[in-house]
């Protein structure tokens, strides 16, 4: 079940080469990257000659099985398992994404977000190109399936250095898997090898599943070509030097067992808490943390304030998608189905309730509500990053300012609306300073409004208008030959 409270993820990619059961790795890998991604996953494989496409709506479990893995040979593969942050929820959107044109055949998985989609969805629009999906990473098909584009050198810089925002790709040709990079680095993307089989994935936990090696991790700008030859790399932007790797992969996004930029996401989330813990010192008898998301940070708070840790929610596991809207049988239930508290160790005690992030507040009112209900004699709201003011350009599913409870009322009423006794934020600071990496190598827009790469909204805005006018033109004029015709 999606809670829409939280934000949601983006997607993960995988791929591998080198590998005799290359698609059965790579669904393993997709099940270690599941976390990023709940709508839909895919699977591409290659032999050398063909390509072998495999993708559907759900889970990775209920999207593949073992006649279906069987059935994509070959040792190269790539994979995807998607949010939808571009386009729509639908089938046709699920990535990898292939084509077979003149150039040969091009599979695409992309985490991430164009920021300059739409300009380029119109210029090739307008030269002919004719779309498949509503998202943003078939302009890159597109863009590669142009004559000048042969997979290698610098036809495949000039094409990466004509898309801007956040991306971070794997492509598989029929002779090669390739991995790239945007140039400030938004999202994650690592190197493995298996035996003598290279590995690309978005976070190193995939790695830890199938027992790859961790090599290091793609660098910002970077294009890695793995074919029979070995890797080898191409920098597509030398002039880049501004960094703004997501600060939020650290807070919420990326598995806590991963490793990014050698620093474990784990020892980070619970030096938030610690650091949130020096900021905020509150008077209480125990530390609660909301699973799983809050876990880490409760963790650290609890070790460096010396309240004792305890775990008072039990999150149920095996929550789906329920058919019944049960809201008049069972209030909040949406809320209480995933979580269930313990009231004993809550009754009379004074709580404080830790999670990483409030973007619209309805959730977290709930947990309040749940724990003073339970008896709790007071309830303090701890978050372990700063208040989230603006929203995400990049990929991160952050709804516009209007839906943003910070953006639009002060802490003081946020607390009230909480029914809580007291509400703390992380500092900006405070959070890059658990980190361990230097502020300049993040980006932080959505809670500073500083966004590395600029973004054009009502630009954007007019090319989809425009598009929605010729597709309603276009209609018009198919309908009026039509009346044409039956008159004659």
């Amino acid at each position: 079940m999606q809670n829409p409270d939280y934000p949601k993820h983006y997607c993960g990619v995988f791929g591998i080469y080198g590998h005799p059961n290359a698609a059965e790795l790579t669904y393993f890998g997709l099940y270690a990257l599941q976390h990023r991604g709940q709508e839909s996953a895919g699977i591409a494989s290659c032999d050398g000659k063909q390509f072998r496409v495999h993708k559907g709506m759900g889970l990775v479990p209920q999207v593949f099985n073992g006649q279906i893995l069987h059935g994509l040979v070959g040792k190269m593969a790539i994979g995807h398992t998607r949010y939808s942050t571009q386009g729509s929820s639908h089938v046709r959107n699920a990535q990898p994404l292939a084509v077979d044109c003149a150039r040969g055949q091009i599979a695409i998985a992309h985490n991430g977000n164009l920021t300059n989609a739409s300009q380029l969805r119109e210029e090739l629009e307008a030269n002919g190109s004719i779309f498949q999906t509503t998202v943003d990473s078939e302009i890159i098909l597109h863009l590669m399936a142009q004559p000048t584009f042969n997979g290698r050198g610098n036809d495949l810089v000039q094409t990466i250095r004509r898309i801007e925002g956040a991306y971070s790709l794997v492509i598989m040709t029929e002779k090669e898997l390739i991995g790239v990079r945007d140039p400030h680095g938004f999202r994650p993307l690592c190197i493995g090898k298996k035996d003598d089989a290279y590995v690309l994935s978005s976070e190193s936990t995939a790695l830890d599943l199938i027992q790859a090696k961790f090599i290091r991790d793609v660098e910002p700008g970077e294009i890695v070509i793995i074919n029979e030859e070995g890797l080898t790399s191409v920098q597509a932007f030398p002039e880049q030097t501004r960094r703004a790797f997501c600060i939020f992969e650290y807070v919420y996004f990326a598995r806590p067992d991963s490793n990014i930029a050698n620093r474990s996401v784990y020892k980070v989330r619970v030096e938030m808490g610690r650091q949130l813990a020096r900021e905020c010192p509150i008077d209480a008898d125990i530390v609660v943390p909301v699973p799983d998301s809050g876990n880490c940070a409760a963790l650290g708070y609890a070790l460096e304030s010396g309240i004792p840790f305890e775990m008072a929610f039990v999150r149920n596991h095996y929550v789906g998608r329920s058919f019944l809207q049960p809201s008049q049988l069972i209030r909040d239930f949406n809320v209480r189905v995933k979580l269930n508290l313990i009231h004993d160790l809550v009754k009379g005690k004074r709580v404080i309730i830790v999670d990483d992030s409030i973007v619209r507040g309805t959730t977290c009112k709930s947990r309040v509500n749940n724990l003073k209900e339970a008896g709790a004699k007071e309830v303090h709201v701890l978050v372990s990053c700063p208040p989230h003011m603006n929203p995400c350009v990049y990929g991160i599913d952050f709804p516009d300012r209007s839906k943003l409870m910070a953006a639009n009322h002060s802490q003081e009423e946020i607390r009230k609306y909480l029914n809580a006794d007291s509400l703390h934020y992380l500092s900006k600071d405070g959070m890059v300073k658990a980190t361990g990496l230097p502020k300049e190598g993040f980006c932080m827009a959505c809670y500073d409004g500083n966004y590395p790469v600029p973004y054009d909204a009502a630009l954007d805005k007019h090319i989809i208008e425009s598009r929605k006018h010729r597709v309603s033109s276009l209609a018009e004029a198919v309908a009026h030959e039509k009346s044409q015709i039956e008159l004659l």
